[in-house]
């Protein structure tokens, strides 16, 4: 156990909680989480499968007395999302999360903390390990790849679950109920370039947007912070005439970006505008971001001069369409005040010898809106030549207030924490509506501890929280009926 959780309690969570940050689990690679769940099911003589694409299912009996009680799954992924600070050497394929304890708060070593969702394992394997709680039938479901592409929810096996009440503990906010969610798109564009030679005289600079916060490109899109990609694209809209040859921003399509390089070349006479253009952009955002992304920054650095660039008629396409294209909120909901509907994130951008490449994802809770705001997204790049597609659709979750599970929850946190739970939507995709619409008869709630700044270096898991989540989840299975 790292001893940054020693002595929290309940001791098993955060002994679980640690091991899992030992492990490796970007999404894609969670086949070291897949054993460990393995063999702690042999461990503690629980029934375990593995489907197809690499979901894990495991089954406990219910407690003595309590075997006439419906059968009730909790469900997480086992991926997370893995960022890491400018200059850090972490290479997440083998390297432990280095935990860290601020006060009540913890939080990872210039790395993603992977709360999001290696916390919803702990309190899972802390529940199926204790012998003194009470509950029906339980399931824990685990899946794989959530946050690329909800990829072990689109494949769950409906005849591998067994229960028809799911509590997903995948939110980010105490005291709130989730249920129902945004849908999803993805938009992928690929622009093929010509590639021209480098005059002799001609100059190259680096162009690097950084210091902003990021964060999760659903739960926090509202917070109005900066996307480096747009940023940057936004220094150099007004330039005459440059020719780019590096662009690299972003890491995650479900990552607001929080830098951004890119390289241009210039003829001697445009350095003058390149400059004042990058001081007044720089001016204009730090009055503009001082709330949101204090730390917003621009640096321009002259490089060495490489021998070829993009086409100036093509680097000026590109980087139009990309200062265009839509990024944030598009539209807040008039159904449940205060929550988006509908935004975008323009979330990855490279250039490659063969051209230019961008992922977006858009969301919304109107699926009508969803396609709309990619189509627009899509049609501005098709306007500058790119060829794109769309990826990755996922439903909605529709909100269902009169849900047995939903009475059940309310009831149990009113019991527990003596005030209700706000009942509401979230803009951030989660599986509870892939799965509900895969499993006939699933009736779902979502719920977490308090999480800040997810799919960030800054991201914090609050401790207090966990310990209340975890003993409300133990309370409320001993009360469904």
């Amino acid at each position: 156990m790292q001893d940054a959780v020693k002595g929290l309690t309940p001791e098993p969570l955060w002994r679980y909680f640690s091991e899992l940050s030992d492990i490796p689990r970007e999404s894609g690679n969670e086949e070291g989480v897949r054993r460990y769940l393995l063999a702690f099911a042999n461990q503690h003589h629980l029934h375990a499968e593995v489907d197809a694409i690499g979901n894990v299912i495991l089954r406990k009996k219910a407690y003595p007395g309590y075997e006439n009680r419906p059968s009730v799954a909790l469900q997480g992924h086992m991926d997370m999302v893995c960022v890491k600070q400018e200059g850090s050497t972490h290479d997440f394929a083998k390297d432990p999360i280095e935990l860290i304890r601020d006060n009540d708060m913890l939080k990872a070593n210039g790395t993603t903390l992977g709360g999001d969702n290696g916390i919803a394992i702990a309190i899972a394997l802390d529940i199926l390990s204790d012998p003194s709680c009470k509950h029906g039938p339980l399931e824990a479901i685990f899946t794989i790849s959530e946050e690329t592409g909800l990829t072990g929810a689109f494949h769950i096996e409906p005849e591998t679950v067994q229960s028809r009440l799911m509590i997903n503990l995948d939110s980010e906010e105490e005291g709130v109920l989730y249920i129902g969610c945004a849908g999803g798109i993805e938009v992928d564009v690929d622009m093929p370039v010509r590639w021209t030679e480098v005059q002799a005289s001609d100059k190259a600079f680096l162009l690097t947007a950084n210091g902003m916060l990021g964060g999760h490109s659903g739960g926090e899109i509202h917070k109005q912070r900066a996307n480096a990609i747009k940023v940057a694209s936004r220094a150099l809209y007004q330039l005459d005439s440059f020719r780019l040859f590096k662009a690299e921003g972003g890491t995650k399509r479900n990552v607001i970006p929080s830098t951004c390089t890119l390289g241009l070349v210039i003829s001697p006479d445009q350095e003058p505008a390149l400059r004042k253009q990058v001081e007044q952009t720089l001016a204009q955002l730090k009055g503009e971001y001082a709330l949101s992304d204090p730390n917003i920054n621009l640096q321009l650095v002259e490089t060495d001069l490489v021998k070829k660039a993009v086409d100036t008629d093509q680097s000026k396409r590109f980087l139009s369409s990309v200062y265009a294209a839509p990024h944030g909120v598009d539209a807040m909901s008039l159904t449940i005040p205060g929550i988006v509907e509908t935004s975008s994130n323009l979330a990855i951008l490279r250039l490659q010898e063969h051209g230019f490449t961008v992922i977006s994802s858009h969301r919304s809770s109107v699926l009508s809106a969803r396609d709309d705001v990619a189509r627009r997204f899509a049609a501005i790049f098709s306007l500058a030549g790119a060829n794109v597609r769309f990826e990755g659709a996922y439903p909605s979750w529709t909100p269902n207030p009169a849900s047995a599970l939903t009475g059940f929850c309310a009831k149990a946190y009113e019991e527990y924490a003596g005030k209700k739970p706000k009942i509401t939507a979230i803009h951030a995709g989660l599986e509870c509506g892939i799965i509900n619409s895969r499993i006939s008869g699933m009736d779902s709630v979502s719920y977490g501890p308090d999480m800040f700044d997810v799919h960030s270096v800054k991201e914090r898991l609050s401790i207090p929280s966990v310990q209340r989540i975890s003993a409300f989840t133990k309370h409320l299975l001993s009360i469904i009926v």
